[in-house]
């Protein structure tokens, strides 16, 4: 999650743009079908089960579960951590023929701060690991500064040659943080028009508009969209209004939009979990394309 503070759009849309205006209800379930059966280019890898939370221990059988619902219909996954059990995601993944984008949680816990890089540097150099991303979002949050995330970026850069290393965070923190941006071999940015309090008609346009500040930003760098998504459930922001429709929807614009401008995203998220309401209000459950249990929202 990543949001501006005032919750303002920082940002104005030019204009309403939407793949899927005027489009009758028919034809929008037909066009979801057809996203799923062609495939999208990535999913960020939701590990947890109902009743499970971060820190528990997650099984193989899990995530090979998950996996296999996910292997038809995307390239790439994105991982969040590379411990307990979130090691599993890049080496079964590549197990399946798909590519792994794949992050070390860090935090303010500089000794688990130390087991994710070595984790995440383990799992490069046995080959599971496409792009490796030195911690989600920890600027945003206030868990490390600036220098301590450059020292963790240089520090892998330096075990994994020949392997892009990137960071995840907002879009504008690429902007306000030029050295970061330089310590990065690519720039992964996380673009959500939800939690600016955007409407659903004007949030395709408004989202192209974060990609391009990443993009400037990036100077020569590759940029990837590491997450964006819609809630289908909870409470609305400013004129930002979870539902179901909104969130297909959301999911149909940003993939015809990916595809037809050759741009990597990785959709968040593919299931949904319960244990995202305390941190994110009641919308952090249903963000998923799948739901809780594993069955197809849309």
């Amino acid at each position: 999650m990543s949001f501006r503070k005032d919750y303002t759009l920082s940002l104005r849309p030019d204009a309403d743009s939407s793949y899927v205006a005027g489009e009758s209800e028919e034809a929008l379930q037909q066009l979801f079908a057809e996203i799923m059966q062609n495939g999208v280019h990535g999913f960020c890898f939701s590990l947890y089960e109902e009743g499970q939370k971060p820190g528990d221990i997650i099984t193989e059988a899990q995530v090979k579960r998950r996996l296999s619902i996910l292997r038809p219909h995307t390239k790439w996954v994105r991982s969040f951590s590379c411990i307990e059990g979130n090691e599993w995601v890049p080496i079964l993944a590549k197990q399946m023929n798909m590519k792994t984008l794949v992050g070390a949680w860090l935090g303010k816990d500089e000794e688990k701060n130390r087991i994710e890089i070595q984790a995440l540097i383990n799992l490069a150099k046995n080959g599971y690991v496409d792009v490796a991303a030195v911690g989600n979002e920890v600027l945003y949050r206030k868990d490390l500064t600036e220098e301590q995330l450059l020292q963790y970026i240089r520090e892998v850069k330096a075990a994994l040659p020949g392997i892009p290393v990137g960071y995840v965070d907002a879009y504008y923190e690429f902007t306000e943080r030029p050295a970061i941006t330089e310590a990065c071999d690519m720039v992964l940015c996380n673009c959500y028009p939800f939690w600016e309090g955007c409407p659903f008609e004007q949030s395709l346009e408004y989202m192209k508009q974060m990609y391009a500040q990443a993009k400037s930003a990036a100077g020569n760098r590759p940029v990837i969209i590491t997450e964006t998504g819609w809630p289908s459930e909870g409470e609305s922001l400013q004129g930002a209004v979870p539902s179901k429709k909104h969130a297909r929807d959301y999911f149909i614009n940003t993939q015809l939009w990916s595809a037809n401008e050759n741009i990597p995203v990785m959709y968040f998220s593919s299931f949904d979990e319960s244990w995202k309401v305390g941190s994110e209000g009641t919308v952090g459950a249903y963000w998923g394309i799948w739901d809780t249990h594993e069955k197809l929202k849309y």
